[in-house]
């Protein structure tokens, strides 16, 4: 089990910037890939973002592809979801996620640890 803890989320008008991150205390997520995922109310979770372990390889949705980047410091056991261009239909709450392996990164299934989420509203 890797213990996952999220930050970051808040109120942020159209057009605002929010970056959010994901730490564990108890375990190094270096070797894991780590994924992004969010879940508005009344929809399914959907995947957002994710980056491999060794930090080359990240993929995104299209629906924040140019305005979110995913990366991640291994010298501070940090993922981060830098967030741009924030529009109200990004509103959710975010889960940061993590798996062994880089197979299917946008499959939530796949992914067997998970944060509690933050929330991320944004009025328009």
């Amino acid at each position: 089990q890797v213990p996952l803890v999220e930050s970051g989320g808040g109120l942020v008008q159209a057009g605002g910037s929010l970056r959010l991150s994901c730490t564990s205390s108890t375990r190094t997520l270096t070797s894991y890939t780590m994924g992004w995922f969010r879940q508005a109310p009344g929809k399914e979770r959907e995947f957002v973002a994710a980056i491999r372990s060794g930090g080359g390889s990240a993929y995104y949705s299209d629906s924040v592809k140019g305005r979110f980047t995913i990366s991640r410091d291994n010298a501070k056991n940090t993922v981060y979801l830098q967030m741009n261009s924030l529009k109200p239909e990004d509103t959710a709450v975010y889960y940061c996620a993590a798996k062994q392996t880089f197979i299917l990164p946008t499959i939530s299934y796949h992914y067997d640890n998970w944060g509690q989420g933050t929330q991320v509203t944004v009025s328009s």
